[in-house]
């Protein structure tokens, strides 16, 4: 809980702090790039960096936790902590590194906002950041034990079983660990970080959702292809399609991500957009492995049947559970096909059952959709959970 004497200043510094975070966030990573290069080239997405998503999301994050302290003080935003955790403890975030970013933190907030920086003002946000980071470091910590690695040294050597094309821009690989050892549990909807080599000697990493049922033998992922991929948004991903074959070697994480089934008999409601049907197909697996019996409604909305990766697995796993629903949105239906409606995810004429949970994935857009269509048939905000691929950009946006 932030001190008194610090909530007041927090409270009263919060709107020019609000207004300059972005340009904070800019200089602030220009500062730890230009100290620490190593660290754009091994371990931050330099894609999110050159797009300027991951500054957004940095100073979302910072502004809601601040706003949080000093409107209910009684109560910490652990949703979104439990996400940055996750995030972090698949790149194997250490306790040192947040000392680092404080630094080049607090010199960018000290340039930008100037004279405005008082003694108190430096120790009341000093203050937010180590309640922050503190929180941080503590679920990390316990991530970490929960998969017996340690902070830093999250990364094994994966053999690739097999490859298969399943759109002109997915395709699925098919790992297992390079030493024999048997396949770490996950739980459905979790992902893993894939690290890769590329041709300027850089180790770029990129999350990618596991798909298939928890207890198999191997593990799978499927990666979809940015065209553009000359520039850093889409350079892992054309790796990934050009270069990597069956035998081959690759550095994945232990997987980590809070988008998981909470185990409960409540009805479903399973909702994806492009490649985030992936995390929802292992959560139907899951159930399917489970025996579930409440109503499960699956949604997926993509541009046309073609482009839905793994279209026959989503509409089998869901015809495989007892009382589920598949539908299926297309923007360009093919002709002649069928399976599928005209259109973007509509979700009016379709029943919610009183009690459901719902798990979102997909663009930013999509989800805000649903959710409000959600929210207006009587679902609760807080049974409705959501996974971004890439940074959190909701709070930033809000």
């Amino acid at each position: 809980m932030l001190s008194e004497t610090s909530t007041v200043t927090v409270r009263a510094t919060l709107p020019a702090v609000g207004a300059a975070i972005g340009d904070i966030a800019d200089l602030f990573y220009r500062m730890l790039f230009e100290a620490h290069p190593e660290l754009l080239r091994d371990l931050f997405n330099r894609g999110n960096q050159a797009s300027g998503a991951q500054r957004q999301a940095l100073a979302g994050s910072i502004a809601a936790f601040a706003t949080q302290l000093v409107e209910h003080p009684g109560t910490r935003p652990d949703v979104m902590l439990g996400r940055i955790a996750n995030k972090h403890a698949s790149l194997g975030i250490t306790a040192p590194q947040y000392e680092i970013v404080h630094t080049h933190l607090f010199a960018a907030i000290a340039e930008v906002l100037g004279d405005a920086v008082t003694p108190e003002v430096a120790a009341a946000w000093d203050e937010v950041y180590w309640l922050m980071a503190n929180a941080l470091i503590a679920i990390e910590e316990r991530l970490y034990a929960q998969q017996g690695v340690t902070a830093g040294d999250v990364w094994r050597e994966w053999t690739v079983v097999s490859r298969s094309e399943e759109t002109a821009d997915v395709a699925t690989f098919r790992i297992t660990p390079a030493d024999g050892s048997p396949a770490p549990a996950f739980r459905p909807g979790q992902y893993v970080s894939v690290q890769v080599e590329l041709s300027d000697g850089a180790h770029q990493i990129r999350q990618y959702s596991l798909i298939g049922a928890p207890g198999a033998d191997l593990r799978s992922f499927s990666v979809k292809r940015v065209r553009d991929g000359s520039g850093p948004e889409g350079e892992v991903s054309a790796h990934l399609h050009a270069r990597l074959r069956a035998g081959d070697r690759l550095r994945v994480s232990a997987p980590y991500g809070d988008l998981v089934l909470d185990g409960s008999d409540a009805p479903l409601l399973l909702a994806s957009a492009g490649i985030g049907c992936t995390p929802i197909l292992s959560m139907l697996e899951h159930l399917a492995a489970e025996g579930h019996r409440s109503p499960v409604t699956v949604v997926h909305g993509d541009r046309s049947p073609a482009d839905h990766a793994l279209r026959a697995e989503h509409s089998a796993l869901t015809a495989g559970l007892p009382d589920a629903s598949a539908h299926f949105w297309y923007e360009h239906p093919e002709p002649g096909s069928t399976g599928g409606l005209t259109g973007t995810v509509d979700l009016s004429a379709l029943p919610v059952a009183p009690g459901t949970h719902a798990y979102l994935c997909g663009p930013l857009p999509f989800m805000r959709a649903v959710r409000s269509q959600l929210l207006a048939k009587g679902v609760a905000a807080a049974d409705i959970h959501y996974e971004v691929f890439g940074p959190d950009l909701w709070l930033a946006q809000d």
